[in-house]
């Protein structure tokens, strides 16, 4: 990244369609505070992601959960921005519109080292890896390195360290469907959500 101003406020993004959020989001989330020396962490659901269908709650459930999750950590912020949006959720419009709207801050956008390897599939990446540092989530030691398909596109990365937890949305979705407990994967205030708005359930089994 280029625009970076010295002494600027350092901003983290951290996008996905939380479907739902779960535990091992808000431990990477904390680990980019830390590691990144972040000032604020910007949670920012997908409002229709373009790589990925088949979206099981609404845009404003996710939303809701991901509100619920990050309410005990000051520096968490709620970011509506793509969910409020008609159309494809691009990263590159989020982080042009977000530039915009606040010139001085140092951005940087939080990944998983699966997508880094699909970054070069995403719309417009090489003139978002002008915009942003990327932050790679290093999973169980493993250094992340920039894929070859980015070329000689100049891209900054730091890694974040990644607590060792397994946990994904489509295993809490599933244990949701058979009737499992789920607490120990989903914060609490997200497990009663689900639960009290009869989320990833089938209709015969409600």
């Amino acid at each position: 990244m280029t625009s970076s101003a010295q002494g600027a406020r350092r901003v983290g993004l951290f996008g996905g369609s939380f479907d739902p959020v779960h535990n091992a989001h808000v431990a990477l989330a904390r680990s980019a505070l830390a590691a990144l020396a972040l000032d604020e962490l910007r949670w920012v659901p997908a409002g229709a992601p373009w790589q990925k269908a088949g979206m099981v709650a609404t845009a404003a459930q996710r939303a809701e959960m991901v509100r619920l999750a990050i309410a005990g950590e000051a520096r968490f912020r709620f970011e509506p921005f793509e969910i409020e949006r008609s159309g494809p959720s691009y990263t590159i419009d989020t982080v042009l519109a977000l530039q915009s709207r606040e010139p001085a801050v140092h951005w940087f956008l939080l990944l998983g080292q699966d997508q880094l390897a699909r970054l070069h599939t995403w719309h417009r990446w090489r003139e978002l890896v002008g915009l942003v540092d990327l932050a790679v989530a290093n999973r169980d030691g493993e250094v992340p390195r920039i894929p070859p398909e980015l070329g000689d596109a100049r891209v900054s990365l730091t890694q974040v360290p990644l607590p060792a937890m397994t946990v994904s949305s489509t295993e809490i979705r599933s244990r949701v469907d058979a009737g499992q407990d789920i607490l120990s994967l989903v914060p609490p205030a997200v497990a009663r959500y689900i639960a009290e708005h009869g989320l990833y359930r089938h209709p015969l089994r409600s």
